[in-house]
């Protein structure tokens, strides 16, 4: 993707970015087979399993479930095109545990991937390092890092975790789920779901009859997932820098390729890429609902008040980075539950239909490890998990 800036300092908007006034991601997302797009799939009037919402966990599920059931039909619904949501537009920090820590009976998170992985046959340039816990007190004896932000960050721990790159995962996976017969059908948002004996989903002009539905659209369609008023979405910011060498990237601690977050406040994350540019992170954009959420800006109001601030941030945490070019500046949206842990449940108007999401910023690698559990649970193989329900 071009690094052009336009004269409000962000990438052109194109064809190819679903959400302009949310700004480009730098990740390109190829679904295509032998140099070719991938077809659109017609609706069909029934299926075995319909997952709305394709992004890493819809997707991840789909494959799977084609993995382990081939003799079930699948359909993806997406309402834009895939990854158009916050699969497209993460920073590609894989985290292990969750944002509330290590759940009862979560398992190993980072294994999962990389099995999920290596059975789908998925290249998307994981790297599993080890991620940098930084704070302003009690830092490693030798840390690598040494930032000057309300205080100096240093490293406070290293922990299990990594990078990848999003718009690899999501290709990946849209491939590995058509490879094994999963429809995938874009630019059909479903608007409505009939609950009768069969559940009827309602496709922009289409109507398919499901047998099971996994709902997956995380932030987004609210309504739908009964999660409207009882998980909180928001928009995550990003900035992208220009390529560093590696004296420079030795200089700000990150020639490692090792992902970093902070421990307390004010909250920075970020990651180096292949290329040397690095991603930082920073601030959450409030919104009411989801349809709020798809209406911001981010070159207006609150949104465009703090990119300014975390670019000054940026400019001032080490003199490497005082006349840092910046290249890209995007925002993806995040959802979050009170005790910010996931949300794992069936709907409230079925046990034939599951809802997951509420990843909290751990969302890359849950959400694929999720999405195959999901896949898992509505074969009737796996159980839900116990923390995964939001009380009524």
């Amino acid at each position: 993707m071009s690094t052009a800036k336009s004269h409000s300092g962000l990438p052109p908007a194109s064809h190819s970015n679903p959400h302009p006034g949310w700004g480009a991601p730098p990740w390109h997302i190829d679904f295509t087979v032998r140099g070719r797009r991938v077809p659109q799939s017609p609706v069909p009037q029934s299926i075995d399993f319909a997952v709305i919402g394709a992004g890493f966990t819809g997707l991840a599920a789909a494959a799977w479930l084609r993995r382990l059931a081939p003799e079930k039909s699948v359909a993806v619904f997406e309402a834009v095109r895939i990854g158009a949501g916050a699969s497209g537009r993460t920073g590609g920090m894989a985290l292990a545990e969750s944002a509330a820590g290590d759940l009862p009976g979560l398992g190993n998170v980072l294994g999962g991937l990389e099995r999920i992985l290596a059975e789908l046959q998925i290249a998307c340039d994981l790297a599993l390092p080890g991620a940098f816990e930084i704070g302003r007190s009690k830092s490693m004896a030798h840390s690598p890092i040494q930032w000057n932000d309300s205080g100096t960050l240093r490293v406070v721990k290293k922990v299990p975790g990594g990078t990848l790159d999003p718009g690899k995962l999501v290709a990946g996976l849209a491939r590995a789920a058509d490879e094994r017969g999963a429809l995938i059908i874009e630019s059909h948002p479903v608007t409505k779901i009939e609950w009768e004996r069969s559940p009827v989903v309602q496709a922009a002009s289409a109507r398919c009859s499901a047998g099971k539905i996994l709902f997956a659209t995380n932030a987004l369609a609210l309504e739908l997932t009964a999660l409207a008023g009882r998980a909180e979405p928001k928009l995550t910011l990003a900035i992208l820098t220009e390529p560093m060498n590696e004296e420079r990237l030795e200089a700000i601690g990150l020639a490692g390729g090792n992902p970093f977050y902070t421990v307390d406040l004010p909250y920075l994350w970020g990651r180096c890429r292949r290329d040397g540019s690095v991603i930082f992170g920073a601030g959450l954009v409030d919104a009411d609902d989801s349809r709020d959420l798809e209406h911001i800006d981010i070159t207006k109001g609150q949104a465009k008040d703090l990119f300014e601030s975390i670019e000054r941030r940026i400019h001032s945490l080490h003199p490497a980075l005082r006349e840092i070019g910046i290249t890209h500046r995007w925002g993806g949206p995040i959802l979050f539950r009170e005790n910010w842990r996931p949300v794992f449940m069936p709907h409230p108007q079925t046990k034939n239909a599951v809802v997951l999401g509420a990843y909290a910023g751990h969302g890359v690698a849950l959400s694929v490890y999720l999405g195959a559990w999901a896949a898992e649970a509505l074969l009737g193989r796996r159980k839900l998990p116990p923390w995964g329900s939001i009380p009524k």
